[in-house]
């Protein structure tokens, strides 16, 4: 009896998902962090006062931005923050 319960555990245990880093989601909250630091420490962007939100994975960026370049920049750079699904990108290009 106690040979056949833990065959059954066994099997039990290798039938269960196994779940890996990538197959956890990320929150909102620790993505919008993560976003932040990256667009900080990014050379061409890293002065820029920026406000993001994030809503399940879909990251917003606003803000004012001196350069087109330093908009697609800023855009690409949270895009490749792992968990980030989508970039709306409402920086304004305001050269003052």
């Amino acid at each position: 009896m106690i040979r056949l319960l833990w065959c059954a555990f066994l099997i039990g245990l290798l039938a269960a998902p196994s779940f890996t880093e990538k197959d956890k989601k990320v929150s909102d909250d620790a993505l919008t962090d993560q976003v932040l630091v990256k667009l900080a420490n990014d050379a061409d962007v890293g002065g820029v006062k920026f406000d993001v939100s994030v809503h399940d994975g879909a990251v917003t960026l606003k803000g004012k931005v001196r350069t087109e370049k330093q908009k697609e920049k800023a855009a690409k750079v949270a895009k490749k923050v792992k968990g980030v699904t989508s970039v709306n990108n409402e920086l304004v290009i305001s050269p003052d």
